[in-house]
């Protein structure tokens, strides 16, 4: 499955960059995340809670990033599991100067396993967008407090 989105953040480009790559930021910022943990090399352990439709439950999972081009842009690798099914995605992020701050652009090319996958590919979808609206709405208010 193919999500792609692009948001305004309030906040100078290099500020959003050094957010993007923070931990404590990211886990205020992450729906679900009850725990988000550096292991080094651009590497963290997460722990997810999330739900779609009638299928509810925790992932364990790693996020590596990659090719980081300081301000400008990164990959995004992150693999998770539990009781529900698999998440596996990669993802490039990319930042830019806008008129009133700094414009995200992702691109992320996710698949889906196991019993969350039985919900159906519109939902996913759906859920997908709604989790991506709450985390850049979250990174903005964060940026901006």
């Amino acid at each position: 499955m193919k999500l792609e989105g692009e948001y305004e953040i309030p906040a100078p480009r290099a500020k959003v960059w050094d957010a993007f790559l923070d931990p404590n930021t990211l886990q205020k910022a992450i729906p679900g995340c009850e725990k988000l943990e550096a292991l080094g090399n651009d590497e963290y352990k997460a722990t997810l809670k999330i739900g779609v439709g009638g299928v509810k439950g925790t992932f364990e999972g790693k996020v590596r990033l990659s090719d980081k081009k300081p301000n400008d842009s990164y990959k995004m690798a992150a693999e998770g599991s539990g009781g529900p099914g698999f998440i596996r995605s990669d993802t490039l992020i990319t930042l830019a100067d806008s008129g009133s701050g700094t414009k995200v652009t992702y691109v992320a090319d996710v698949q889906v396993g196991g019993l969350i996958a039985s919900v159906g590919q519109r939902m996913l979808g759906g859920v997908s967008k709604m989790m991506a609206d709450k985390f850049f709405t979250s990174m903005g208010e964060l940026l901006q407090a």
